[in-house]
């Protein structure tokens, strides 16, 4: 090769290679750019961790309001169980209320003349008694009357007056009683001394004791009879605890065959 072509390829070799040589060469930058670069870099960092904040706090109160949620809804859930329970509850009470009326309906249809027929009765036991105190027990018994056709009295209230009635009069039959009382059937309507030995002798003496009688059963009148006297004073004592019990000889009535009253 000749020098001249040696020349050439060596001209050209450096041109092809300047470039590559020129490329290699670091550009210089402004620092004023590098400065604005980092700045805007710092810029958009701080405005990513801002809103990656955001973001968290809003997951945060998300899932704060998640659990608040579910616990009211295992609240109200519950909540709705112990409903669910009362008002079955409540239903079967009803139903059970609801069998005791018709019982009680049952039970009045048939406590209701059994209860009058006891009315009657004491009634009629009155009427048919010793007259004593008959005033209070006539009362008594009216009073009965009065409350069994009442809807304001429980069927329970009217029986239990009814047995207090009987449980007043059995009482009579075992106590020894003295009192003042208007004399039944007197022309002069006097007020004289009451004896009452249970319900086998009702005597009395009047006021100033110039009188003493006895109720006779049989006859349904009073007899007069002042050999009574004397007992029926001391009677007078024993039941006004002024003296100590005697033995005390007064009329009793014989006793008479029991009738059974004719069912009808």
């Amino acid at each position: 090769m000749t020098n001249v072509a040696q020349r050439s390829i060596a001209v050209l070799a450096g041109l092809l290679l300047a470039p590559a040589a020129w490329a290699a060469e670091p550009a210089e930058v402004p620092l004023e750019t590098v400065v604005q670069a980092q700045m805007t870099a710092d810029k958009e960092a701080s405005a990513s961790q801002a809103r990656v904040n955001d973001i968290d706090d809003e997951t945060r109160e998300l899932l704060q309001k998640y659990n608040q949620l579910t616990a009211e809804a295992e609240s109200m859930t519950g909540y709705s169980d112990h409903l669910a329970l009362t008002v079955q509850s409540q239903v079967e009470e009803i139903a059970l209320v609801e069998k005791q009326l018709v019982e009680i309906e049952d039970t009045a249809r048939e406590v209701m003349p059994m209860m009058q027929r006891m009315l009657d009765r004491i009634d009629r036991f009155v009427e048919l008694d010793l007259p004593f105190q008959l005033a209070e027990r006539r009362e008594r018994v009216q009073k009965l009357k009065d409350i069994m056709g009442r809807a304001d009295v429980t069927i329970s209230e009217k029986y239990r007056r009814i047995v207090e009635a009987y449980q007043i009069e059995l009482d009579f039959g075992r106590t020894l009683e003295a009192y003042d009382d208007k004399l039944l059937g007197d022309p002069e309507g006097r007020t004289v001394k009451f004896l009452r030995m249970g319900r086998v002798v009702l005597a009395y003496q009047t006021l100033d004791g110039k009188e003493t009688g006895y109720w006779d059963a049989e006859k349904k009148a009073w007899v007069v009879d002042d050999s009574y006297r004397q007992a029926v004073k001391d009677g007078f004592e024993v039941a006004l605890k002024m003296g100590a019990p005697e033995l005390l000889v007064l009329p009793v009535p014989a006793p008479r065959e029991f009738k059974p009253e004719s069912k009808s």
